[in-house]
């Protein structure tokens, strides 16, 4: 079985409330009535509610299962402004400048997750990165023990003996241009709870550079072995190594002869790069040249679960992004 046909069985055995928070936008909407027939999750679509209703009927679609949450007329919109206000005050939040803000479908999206209205959120079909990350760190916040938020994609390549038998998690690919040595630590350890979480994987975390065990003298090269040292210190539990070569990390003949003392060289399943350039750069190359699948990109670090979509996604994409979030919300109630 594949691991997306995993989460979906996993999802379905303890359905959350999932907000979508393009209830409006048609892959939205037909996502919806996937999610409902294969009872994957319990969704909240958020919206006007006329334009929601009239535009699944000309779609055809059957959505009755679903609840609707329309920011203009919701008797929650007045406590959200309040709550909105209280969080935001110290930065000159006005009660009026709250009310208006909340009715943003994005921000009431988001204050459903923080009062417990839903227990995670997807949006990014017509929405940037940036739109969905801002309400999401002013409103959730980070949990506890993350420095930063930052993304993973799981990478399912066929026919490959790397990682879990062609299973590997990158890191970070979608977030976090240029991350310090504290934020590269806190990204390693992420990915490696995401690992375990989703994937049921223990993992064994490569600090990724062009350097392997002091080959190379860089500044950048510094980076990754200062967030090395950091990500040990703070997680002695975990596997995490570095700074380790793309080749020694997951090539054991490689392994042995550059890095023979490490216990995650020749054998690594969670690749963390230095930066947002090359994480991106490598996940696609991997996608396109080895037809690998990609999952993701997975949000890590929110106190709640919130997960991206790429604006070029599919109603399937995120009827799977849903079922992630899904996951993510049951073992966050763990």
């Amino acid at each position: 079985m594949k691991l997306m046909e995993k989460l979906w069985e996993k999802a379905k055995a303890d359905r959350k409330k999932i907000v979508l928070a393009e209830g409006e936008e048609e892959r939205n909407l037909q996502a919806c009535e996937k999610i409902l027939n294969n009872k994957i999750a319990n969704v909240a679509l958020v919206g006007d509610e006329n334009n929601i209703k009239e535009k699944a009927k000309s779609l055809g679609l059957n959505i009755d299962g679903a609840e609707i949450f329309d920011p203009e007329t919701s008797d929650k919109t007045e406590g959200y402004a309040k709550e909105f206000y209280e969080l935001r005050k110290h930065k000159g939040m006005t009660l009026e400048k709250a009310d208006k803000i909340v009715r943003d479908p994005l921000y009431f999206a988001t204050m459903m997750v923080k009062m417990n209205d839903g227990d995670g959120l997807v949006s990014g079909a017509v929405h940037t990165t940036g739109d969905l990350l801002r309400p999401g760190l002013q409103i959730v916040k980070t949990k506890k023990g993350a420095k930063v938020v930052s993304s993973a994609f799981i990478m399912e390549v066929p026919n490959c003996e790397f990682g879990e038998s062609g299973m590997l998690l990158f890191s970070d690919c979608a977030v976090n241009p240029n991350p310090t040595s504290e934020q590269l630590a806190s990204i390693a350890i992420s990915t490696a709870e995401t690992a375990k979480s989703l994937c049921d994987m223990d993992a064994k975390v490569a600090m990724l550079s062009f350097s392997t065990m002091g080959s190379a003298k860089h500044e950048l090269v510094d980076k990754v072995v200062e967030a090395t040292k950091l990500a040990k210190e703070q997680r002695s539990d975990l596997d995490i190594d570095g700074e380790l070569q793309l080749d020694a990390a997951i090539v054991k003949k490689v392994a042995d002869l550059k890095a023979p003392e490490s216990n995650v060289a020749g054998k690594a399943n969670v690749l963390v790069f230095p930066d947002l350039q090359a994480g991106n750069i490598g996940y696609k190359l991997v996608q396109r040249f080895a037809k690998a699948e990609a999952i993701g990109p997975i949000c890590q670090g929110f106190a709640k679960p919130i997960n991206d979509l790429s604006r070029g996604c599919s109603s399937d994409d995120i009827v799977n992004v849903v079922a992630v979030t899904a996951v993510q919300a049951q073992n966050m109630t763990k």
